[in-house]
């Protein structure tokens, strides 16, 4: 993995890169961007882009970032910079809510899309939590079905960067303050996604619960569904190599 700097209409972006072949782009979720295991998996058979969303990590909070659709009207001028003609896109949690409303408003660049526990929907019979008032402990074991792995990352918080945490915290409550982790008016234009489309969703999620998913897959005429038993909301860490695996067979299956 190396990473470079592109600048996307006056915009400096940070990427991390990895692999060859035809490209992959995974747009992270609140947490902000790491290199995961998973990334590697994907990293070994395709050309794997992980961009930093502006105004999380290092970088400062853009004036015209005011919505997740300002972010993706962003990552489409992003994606006719990159060289690759088409990509499979990937978001996991608000990366996923992002990648849905790139989809909804334009797939010329899409090959596929794959949302892992989405946020961006929500259904009443299972609300969001308020993930903002949260302690950091909580949002671990929220996280996690697993204990021994929710332990662990406690355990590792102590060498957290805070100004890293407190940036990525800003960043989040930019996109998704009110309403909290939705916009209420996406599954009205979920039906414009038009490319074969993968959920992949643990089913014991306690951060954007499994029965979120009914919109997506009533309303996305090629969507299909992955459901991992005994895991929670991290599944790109929890569950990476069984991820990995349906993404990568997912890939081979649309690529054209």
């Amino acid at each position: 993995m190396h990473e470079e700097m592109l600048d996307v209409r006056g915009q400096r972006l940070r990427l991390q890169r990895g692999g060859d072949g035809s490209a992959v782009v995974f747009l992270h979720g609140a947490g902000g961007a790491n290199w995961t295991p998973l990334h590697d998996r994907l990293a070994a058979d395709w050309q794997l882009i992980a961009p930093e969303h502006p105004g999380f990590g290092r970088s400062e909070i853009p004036e015209w970032m005011m919505s997740v659709g300002d972010l993706a009207f962003f990552y489409l001028d992003m994606l006719d910079k990159l060289e690759a003609p088409s990509v499979h896109l990937v978001g996991h949690s608000l990366g996923g809510w992002l990648a849905a409303e790139i989809a909804v408003r334009s797939t010329k660049r899409i090959t596929s899309l794959s949302l892992m526990a989405p946020a961006g929907v929500a259904v009443p019979e299972a609300p969001f939590d308020d993930i903002f008032l949260w302690t950091p402990e909580e949002g671990a074991r929220r996280n996690y079905y697993n204990v021994a792995l929710a332990e662990a990352r406690i355990a590792a918080q102590g060498n957290v960067d805070m100004d890293l945490f407190l940036q990525n915290r800003a960043g989040l409550a930019r996109l998704a303050w009110s309403p909290r982790l939705e916009n209420p008016q996406l599954h009205y234009w979920l039906h414009r996604i038009d490319v074969p489309t993968l959920l992949i969703w643990g089913r014991e999620d306690r951060v954007i619960p499994y029965a979120c998913h009914s919109p997506y897959m009533r309303e996305i005429s090629q969507a299909r569904l992955v459901t991992l038993d005994a895991c929670g909301h991290a599944s790109h860490t929890e569950a990476a190599d069984r991820v990995g695996t349906e993404l990568n067979a997912f890939f081979r299956s649309v690529s054209r």
